[in-house]
C-alpha cells in the first residue's frame, strides 16, 4: 500500500476514551493525552505500519456531524499522537462524520480517514445513515489535503437498506464513491470477517480492475492473520493488540509483536 510503504499494512487503533460532553468523560483531558501517547508508542515500537485515532467512547454515537467540542478534542489528540510516532496515522470519527475527519487529518499531518457508509444507506443503532461521498471528496478538493479515504464496504454494526449485489456495491464505492481503499469487517467490535465474502470482494476487485487495497476491518488475531491476510492487503486491528484482548483496555505491545510476527 502506497500510503503505509508496504504490501500487508497493519494499522494499530487508539480507541479513545470517552471525550468531554459523552456520557462516560471522567472529567481529566490529561489523562486521555497520556493515554494517546502511551498506546502510540507501544503501537509503534511493536511494528504496526500505521495507526488509527477514534473516539469509540463516545457511545452512543452522533449519526453524522459531532459538536465542535468533539472536533476540538480530537484534533487536539490527533495533534498529540502526531508528535508522538514518525508512521503515517489516521482519523475516525464516530459514528459517520467524515467531514470532520477529513479535516482534522488535513490539519494534523494525518494521511488517511475511515468512514463507515461512504456510499449507500445502512441501518445502524443510531437510525439510518446515508453516504455522503460527493461531499467528502469535494471537500477534500478545497482542503487540497493529501489523505485517503478507507471506506468500509459492509459495515459492522449494522444491516443494508436494501439487499444489492456485491459488484454493485463494491463498484459503487470506489468507482462512483472514490473510495482509495476498502474495508470489509465482521458484524462487531473484534468480531472475525467472514472469509468467503473476503475472498468474494478481492475478486470482484481485482475483476474489475479497480486499483485499491482490501483491508479486513475486524477480528485479525495473531492466530488468525496470517491465512486472512493472504487474501487481504492489511487490516486494522484494536482489540487484539489490547490488555486482556479487552477493546477498552491500553494497547499490549507484546500483543502487537505478536501479531506483526504473524503477518505473511
Amino acid at each position: 500500500m502506497d500510503i503505509f510503504d508496504t504490501e500487508t499494512a497493519i494499522i494499530g487503533m487508539v480507541h479513545l476514551p470517552p471525550l468531554p460532553g459523552a456520557p462516560d468523560f471522567a472529567g481529566d483531558r490529561g489523562a486521555i493525552r497520556e493515554r494517546v501517547r502511551r498506546d502510540a508508542a507501544a503501537l509503534e515500537a511493536g511494528g504496526v505500519d500505521g495507526i488509527m485515532l477514534e473516539n469509540f467512547g463516545d457511545a452512543p454515537f452522533y449519526p453524522d456531524r459531532v459538536p465542535r467540542h468533539t472536533v476540538a478534542d480530537v484534533a487536539a489528540l490527533a495533534a498529540t499522537l502526531g508528535e508522538c510516532v514518525s508512521i503515517p496515522f489516521g482519523v475516525n470519527v464516530l459514528r459517520n462524520d467524515v467531514r470532520s475527519a477529513l479535516g482534522i487529518a488535513a490539519a494534523t499531518g494525518g494521511t488517511f480517514v475511515r468512514v463507515n457508509v461512504h456510499t449507500g444507506a445502512r441501518v445502524t443503532d443510531q437510525g439510518l445513515i446515508e453516504g455522503t461521498a460527493h461531499e467528502t471528496l469535494r471537500l477534500r478538493e478545497r482542503l487540497d489535503a493529501d489523505v485517503a479515504v478507507l471506506a468500509d464496504l459492509d459495515v459492522k454494526h449494522s444491516a443494508p437498506l436494501a439487499e444489492r449485489p456485491l459488484e454493485e456495491s463494491l463498484g459503487d464505492l470506489v468507482e462512483r464513491g472514490g473510495a482509495d481503499g476498502v474495508v470489509v469487517s465482521g458484524a462487531g467490535t473484534g468480531e472475525s470477517v467472514d472469509t468467503d465474502l473476503l475472498a468474494r470482494v478481492v475478486d470482484c476487485r481485482d475483476d474489475r480492475g479497480f486499483d485499491v487495497p482490501v483491508l479486513i476491518g475486524s477480528g485479525v488475531t495473531p492466530a488468525t492473520a496470517s491465512d486472512l491476510l493472504e487474501l487481504a492487503d492489511g487490516a486494522i486491528v484494536g482489540t487484539a493488540l489490547k490488555q486482556g484482548e479487552e477493546t477498552t483496555s491500553p494497547v499490549d505491545e507484546a500483543a502487537v509483536e505478536r501479531l506483526v510476527r504473524a503477518v505473511p
